[in-house]
C-alpha cells in the first residue's frame, strides 16, 4: 500500500473572538468558522493504533482555541498566529489549509461571512 496524502482536519469550528478593527467588535466580539487541514503522514498511526503516533485534532484545536482568544485587529494576523503555533507544536505537520470566517461581518451588506484562507507548506522557517 502506498500513501499518497494524508491529513487531519476540523470542519466548522465556531468560536466567539474579538478580532476586528473598530472599538464594537473588539468589544462585543464576533462568531468565526474555522476549517483547517493539516498535512501530515499517518502511515504509522495505521499500523499501530496507538494515539501518539497521530496529529490528535483534539491538541489542534487547542491551539487554535488559545490563538482566537488573542485579538487581533486583522484576521491575517490571527491565521499567521495560529500557523506558526501549530508548526511549532507539531513539527510532523508538513502543509496547512487554514479558513478564518468573520460570521456576518460588519460591513453593510448581507452575506454569510468574509475572511481569510491561508495555504502554507512547513519550512521549518516560520
Amino acid at each position: 500500500m502506498l500513501l499518497e496524502s494524508s491529513s487531519v482536519f476540523i470542519r466548522d469550528l465556531r468560536i466567539h473572538a474579538r478580532h476586528g478593527v473598530s472599538p464594537q467588535e473588539t468589544a462585543v466580539g464576533a462568531d468565526f468558522i474555522i476549517n483547517l487541514r493539516a498535512g501530515y503522514n499517518i502511515e504509522r498511526a495505521m499500523l499501530t493504533d496507538d494515539v501518539r503516533d497521530t496529529l490528535s485534532y483534539a491538541d489542534v484545536f487547542g491551539i487554535v482555541k488559545r490563538e482566537m482568544a488573542e485579538p487581533s485587529r486583522l484576521l491575517e494576523h490571527a491565521a499567521g498566529r495560529i500557523a506558526r503555533a501549530l508548526f511549532a507544536a507539531f513539527p510532523a505537520i508538513t502543509s496547512l489549509r487554514l479558513s478564518i470566517t468573520k460570521v456576518n461581518p460588519p460591513m453593510g451588506a448581507d452575506c454569510a461571512g468574509a475572511g481569510v484562507e491561508i495555504q502554507l507548506i512547513n519550512n521549518k522557517t516560520l
